[in-house]
């Protein structure tokens, strides 16, 4: 097993990959959407909460990953001795009709063959999405775990309904009619993204590119009027089952799962490690179940990661692991203390658990 970090796109500095270096990572996961951009700059490195009118704007739906960018950011990393083990997340701009099943669903899906062409030129091996139409939303903050640490939480589901011009909580039409956009039933939403497998699976096999699927985050059926696709462990298997292909497989979530209402967290990660379809691995805990929960330190909630690393090694799981929200810790530097703890607590348990009995 691998450790890696989770970058945002602000953060794809020479710093933070030393920092990445210094906790004992091998890997990073990076993020080339910017969901801050209506942020408090001196509040980017935080992850992004937005409230109803969303997160920010979209990027420019005109500019497309390309080979060279996605090249020259591979070598950036490696020169720091690490490597760029996936891209998470496509950006609102290039996948909205995709999403909404809009009138420019066929240019989009033809632009993200062109970018998971590039992704693969590129050398990067995976390309995380999370296909969605209210996206993350309906989360709160507060002082939720151990010491009054400043984490994420939710108090029931938001049913706000979404402007138009918005998808996946950014605006990608800031000029967009006023209304609200039409609300899809389940099997609509199943409908759509067997679609964009259909159109995007041959290609992604093509160019050696796994696609790896985030369960909903929060996992409710129902999100500000719209439907979700992963909210309940076995909907994985339906995700995964839709396109038949060693390139379909899951951005496992611990956290969002855990937090789903039904199933078990160890037989879930038994499961899927078991049929070798997750990709990576978001490493966090909580406590609560959907739509009431506390996200909290690593080593405090309803999770024995432990456990979950010992399913992993029995498996035979050899894939990266990331922290991915952690409470705030009270410094200076919360965020770069928060993942340097939750690293050095990841790394302590990969290797016991790797370690010859």
């Amino acid at each position: 097993m691998n450790l890696g970090l989770g970058l945002y796109r602000h953060m794809l500095t020479a710093e933070n990959y030393q920092f990445a270096r210094q906790c004992g990572c091998t890997h990073v996961v990076v993020h080339l959407v910017d969901y801050f951009a209506k942020s408090d700059a001196n509040r980017r490195t935080d992850q992004p909460i937005g409230d109803k009118n969303g997160w920010g704007y979209a990027g420019d739906p005109d500019h497309l990953w390309s080979y060279s960018e996605l090249a020259a950011l591979r070598r950036e990393i490696n020169a720091a001795g690490l490597e760029l083990a996936a891209i998470e997340n496509f950006d609102p701009a290039h996948w909205h009709d995709v999403l909404l099943d809009g009138p420019a669903k066929g240019v989009q899906l033809e632009n993200i063959k062109t970018m998971i062409r590039n992704v693969g030129r590129a050398g990067i091996p995976v390309m995380g999405y999370n296909f969605s139409i209210a996206g993350v939303a309906g989360r709160i903050t507060g002082p939720f775990a151990r010491g009054n640490a400043e984490a994420v939480g939710m108090n029931g589901a938001d049913d706000t309904p979404i402007a138009n011009g918005m998808v996946w909580n950014m605006v990608y039409d800031s000029r967009a009619s006023p209304g609200l956009i039409r609300s899809a039933t389940h099997e609509e939403l199943w409908g759509r993204l067997h679609d964009f497998l259909d159109a995007i699976i041959p290609v992604a096999e093509e160019a050696g590119v796994v696609l790896a699927a985030h369960p909903d985050d929060p996992p409710t059926p129902m999100l500000r009027g719209q439907p979700r696709l992963v909210y309940q462990p076995g909907m994985y298997q339906r995700l995964i089952d839709l396109k038949v292909s060693p390139n379909n497989q899951l951005e496992f979530c611990l956290g969002s799962v855990a937090e789903m209402t039904e199933g078990d967290i160890y037989e879930a990660v038994d499961l899927y490690s078991r049929q070798n379809k997750i990709a990576y691995i978001h490493f966090r805990n909580v406590r609560g179940k959907a739509p009431n929960y506390r996200e909290v330190f690593v080593d405090e909630g309803d999770i024995d990661m432990e456990r979950v690393m010992g399913i992993l090694k029995k498996n035979g799981f050899k894939g990266v692991l990331i922290p991915d929200h952690a409470p705030k810790l009270t410094c200076p530097a919360p965020w770069h203390a928060s993942m340097a703890y939750a690293l050095g607590y990841m790394r302590a348990l990969i290797g016991r658990t790797e370690r010859p009995c």
